[in-house]
């Protein structure tokens, strides 16, 4: 049936990722680890407690959602293109019995996976920096592995509307950069203009930056289900259209 043999196509993916495995994880990482150290431990040191926790804590979980959505997002961004249009990967893919279902479904749960991947080395390098997660941790897994399915189904639509590369440089610099800096990561949404606060709160990746900042914590809210209710339902509307808009893309 449709849709079940992706597993081959992660292993493919998993299987050329590990000829570069260092440069990829350097790559995805630098950017989150920099701010952890430049805003938490220097900007920190100038900024009061802000909802009960010192800054450098305030920004860590934010931070570990933004490793998922990096690496995530350019996995099917970048590199899915490159599969698409220069290697012409996906079309030999589906002269096999393979059809477009399971190639979406496996590019994405591959780029979740390496998504996961990096949230999970976030998440392992904090104590180095002071900041301790609680046990409710374990349940912020889950939750970053679908911010990953989300996010590499978005990268993936934004591949079956790419002309070129230029194109992924309006992405990051047009959506994937304002959800980084107005999702909550690095100042508290209560404190902005109720106008702005309701546009930033409706950022995707924002429920992800609060839930991450909860179970890290173990400050669990009475929001937190409807947040991932709503959140799981805008993945499985993002991984659809995926599918309809590569589909469109290759069966022409």
């Amino acid at each position: 049936m449709s849709g079940l043999y992706f597993r081959a196509i992660w292993l493919r993916n998993a299987r050329v990722w590990r000829k570069h495995v260092m440069s990829s994880l350097i790559g995805n990482l630098g950017q989150p680890l920099l701010f952890l150290i430049a805003m938490g431990y220097g900007l920190g040191r100038d900024i009061e407690v802000i909802e009960g926790m010192t800054y450098l804590q305030f920004i860590a979980p934010g931070l570990v959602a933004s490793a998922v959505m990096y690496s995530a997002a350019f996995e099917t961004t970048y590199g899915s293109y490159t599969r698409l249009s220069i290697q012409k990967t996906y079309e030999a893919i589906l002269i096999t019995p393979l059809e477009i279902n399971d190639l979406v479904l496996g590019e994405v749960v591959w780029a979740a996976s390496r998504g996961f991947m990096a949230g999970l080395i976030m998440l392992a390098a904090l104590p180095l920096f002071g900041v301790w997660p609680s046990v409710w941790t374990f349940a912020l897994l889950p939750v970053l592995f679908m911010a990953g399915i989300f996010f590499a189904a978005f990268g993936l639509i934004m591949t079956a509307l790419a002309t070129n590369y230029d194109f992924f440089n309006y992405f990051t610099s047009l959506v994937i950069t304002p959800l980084f800096l107005f999702s909550g990561i690095f100042f508290s949404l209560q404190t902005m203009a109720p106008k702005a606060r309701l546009i930033f709160e409706f950022l995707p990746l924002t429920p992800i930056v609060n839930l991450s900042r909860m179970f890290c914590y173990g400050r669990i809210e009475g929001i937190w289900l409807y947040q991932v209710g709503g959140f799981l339902l805008l993945t499985v509307f993002s991984v659809w259209l995926a599918i309809v808009l590569l589909r469109r893309r290759l069966i022409q």
